[in-house]
């Protein structure tokens, strides 16, 4: 190997280990990404990789090493995944339920349309088989309820609709299935009949602690104001299901939503906090600061309430996260190791990845460490410099640390949102410290105070820190230009972007400014990114074309949440009404789309009174269009196809693709790769037609 490549690598093995959750990762990344499910072939040859890359590991040339560390990171990541996808399975609902639903709630929130929402386990459907039935459902409940106060253990009845869970709304776009197969989630749907009590809770210990944390939320809302009280809720037990709609919008347009989430900055400010009060309460005791290391004392103590503010929230993905992260750093100081160091970060994210690998895609996990690691980057790189004095460099830190984690989760969070908040630094700001210094304190004081009766005034002070933090978030929402909007980019930009910052961060000597390539490609990327120029809803119910002057929708109402979810992309949200306003597709008349015409029609009734294809080049239909004389994308393909989108070419045509093109045959998608779609050229060949031959 070239002397100089030798010596690079060589300068890399004093952060090596820091390099094992990226290997993980990107075997983790591989695996989701394969369009069909591997078989024992694959894993016998991941297996065998893995052994091989363990004995190169161990060889003594640092070349040979590397690289076996680099195959058993990612053939193992390979070997994860799979487990973990296989480990979740259950039934899911294979067809359209109506019928009496049976089972025992096992978590109680609100979907976005504000509707409360039930999750049941040890589910009983009528004439379903129970090793068909799925293993946990989630019911909205609408219409006339209040016959029961729903609550964990409960054993509930209703009637109500259940489907499986939905494919995503356009090729590439959010996979719910895949979510709802790690949740053990096998259907979902809705209920307009009263839900009633079968049988009282029982005694389960999880879902004694669900209740705990229902009765301490109940009682903060009782203690404060509305908001506030939502809030103090949120942010203490994970419950979200009461905090009004517009105060939700505005700390998402301030940039402040992350402060809702139990994440790391909630269980970094509770465990720092504790940590402080046990060492400097100690310090003021000098026949115990003479004798015991204050400092492991104080780590042990934080590293317990950390856990048991675990179990209060709920343990939430996040905060399960969030501890493993300072559970990690406490467990180094323990061990008289530094606490905050990219090794620390690296051991949270193997231990992250190896019980949830399907977190990796998630924003979540992104953006919390891309956060960290850009954070315990920056300040290692700063230690032992001034910032000034005392006072300039605590409000310094305050507004290094505001800039550098937003700087870190910026890709992330206009990827997964669609949106900017370009004033989120100053709401940071003028926030986080706030929570930091009244909000958190205050909550664990009111915890220790609860058993005495004493947590009034602590309440008191929390809910003032609270309310400042919601007046800001409403000022800076309401500036002008708060928040822009961005249009969804390609599959290649976010590995880029993660690949420029783990390569800046990680890698040892000058080659690390080699990270500007990537980052700058996926920028290119990022500009030169195409919507579809036609949209079609996996029920035939909603079509969108791309006009100059936005999307036009096909109708004003209905199919809402796929409306919203493809104006969201294009990068811009206006509502479904202002949408189908643009006048571009009419009811009943073609819509010119370049040099084709499409036609959508809804109603079997209508359909069977069209001529032909109504003289379009494409008919898109909820009905059985049957075989006619243009491309026609109607409900019985679609159900096989799933939502489907094109582009137009260069020679005028257009290139269609299919949901089941882009998700593929996997254990959460087993229905199988459709027919790749027919461009709508030579007249006479349909889609209706392809499938049927199939």
């Amino acid at each position: 190997m070239p002397g100089r490549l030798t010596e690079a690598l060589l300068a890399q093995r004093p952060e090596l280990f820091c390099w094992l959750p990226v290997g993980l990762g990107l075997g983790i990344g591989i695996y989701f990404s394969l369009g069909v499910e591997p078989g024992g072939v694959v894993y016998a040859l991941c297996a065998a990789l893995v052994a091989g890359g363990a004995v190169m590991a161990r060889l003594p040339r640092p070349w040979l090493s590397l690289v076996g560390w680099a195959v058993l990171a990612v053939a193992g990541g390979v070997l994860v995944a799979g487990a973990r996808s296989n480990a979740v399975a259950e039934p899911v609902l294979g067809f359209r339920y109506y019928g009496p639903i049976e089972g025992r709630i096992v978590a109680i929130d609100r979907s976005a349309s504000d509707a409360l929402r039930l999750t049941l386990d040890r589910v009983v459907l009528e004439r379903v088989p129970p090793g068909r039935t799925p293993m946990r459902v989630r019911v909205s409940l609408h219409g006339e309820q209040g016959w029961i106060v729903p609550e964990p253990g409960l054993v509930v009845i209703t009637t109500g609709h259940l489907s499986p869970p939905s494919r995503p709304v356009e090729p590439g776009g959010f996979d719910f299935r895949r979510m709802a197969w790690f949740d053990r989630l096998g259907a979902v749907g809705y209920t307009r009949s009263p839900v009633l009590m079968l049988s009282p809770p029982e005694g389960d210990p999880r879902l004694w602690v669900y209740r705990q944390r229902m009765a301490v939320s109940h009682a903060l809302q009782s203690a404060m104001g509305a908001e506030a009280g939502a809030f103090a809720a949120a942010v203490t037990t994970g419950d979200r299901s009461a905090i009004p709609a517009d105060a939700l919008q505005s700390l998402r347009d301030s940039n402040l939503a992350h402060l809702l989430a139990i994440s790391g900055l909630h269980m970094g400010l509770l465990v720092g906090f504790v940590f402080g009060a046990v060492r400097y309460g100690l310090a003021l005791w000098p026949w115990v600061a003479l004798r015991l290391d204050t400092r492991r004392v104080a780590a042990a103590v934080a590293l317990v309430c950390g856990a048991g503010y675990l179990l209060l929230s709920g343990g939430s993905v996040a905060t399960e996260r969030a501890y493993i992260m300072v559970a990690v750093m406490l467990i180094a100081i323990l061990a008289g190791r530094l606490a905050l160091t990219l090794r620390a970060v690296a051991v949270a994210a193997v231990l992250v990845l190896l019980r949830r690998p399907e977190e990796l895609a998630g924003p979540g996990f992104q953006m919390s460490f891309a956060a960290t690691a850009a954070l315990v980057a920056v300040f290692g790189a700063l230690r032992g410099r001034s910032l000034g004095p005392r006072w300039l460099a605590r409000i310094g830190a305050v507004v290094l640390s505001s800039f550098v984690a937003g700087l870190a989760t910026a890709p992330f969070a206009a990827a997964h949102f669609n949106q900017i908040a370009h004033y989120g630094l100053i709401a940071n700001v003028l926030s986080v410290p706030v929570m930091g210094a009244v909000v958190m304190p205050a909550a664990v004081l009111a915890a220790c105070a609860a058993p005495l009766g004493l947590a009034g005034p602590a309440l008191w002070v929390m809910e003032r820190g609270i309310l400042w933090i919601l007046t800001m978030a409403d000022w800076v929402a309401g500036l002008d230009g708060a928040v822009g909007h961005v249009v969804s980019p390609g599959p290649a930009v976010l590995p880029l972007v993660t690949a420029a910052g783990l390569w800046a961060i990680l890698w040892q000597g000058r080659g690390r400014l080699a990270g500007a390539v990537p980052l700058a490609l996926a920028a290119w990327l990022w500009s030169q990114a195409e919507r579809p120029d036609l949209l079609v809803a996996e029920s035939g119910a909603l079509v969108g074309l791309m006009t100059s002057e936005g999307r036009a929708l096909s109708k004003p109402r209905g199919d809402g949440f796929a409306a919203g979810i493809w104006l969201e992309n294009d990068g811009a949200p206006v509502s479904q009404e202002v949408a189908h306003a643009l006048g571009a597709m009419e009811r009943g008349r073609p819509a010119a789309l370049a040099g084709l015409t499409v036609l959508h029609v809804t109603g079997q009734g209508r359909l069977d009174d069209l001529e032909d294809c109504g003289g379009a080049d494409i008919l898109v239909t909820d009905g059985a269009a049957g075989t006619r004389p243009c491309l026609v994308l109607d409900a019985p393909a679609l159900r096989r196809t799933g939502a489907v989108a094109g582009w137009l070419t260069e020679t005028g045509g257009l290139r269609l693709v299919s949901v089941a093109e882009t998700t593929g045959t996997r254990l959460w998608s087993p229905e199988g790769t459709a027919l790749p779609l027919p461009a709508p050229e030579p007249p006479g060949h349909t889609l209706a037609r392809a499938v049927r031959d199939q």
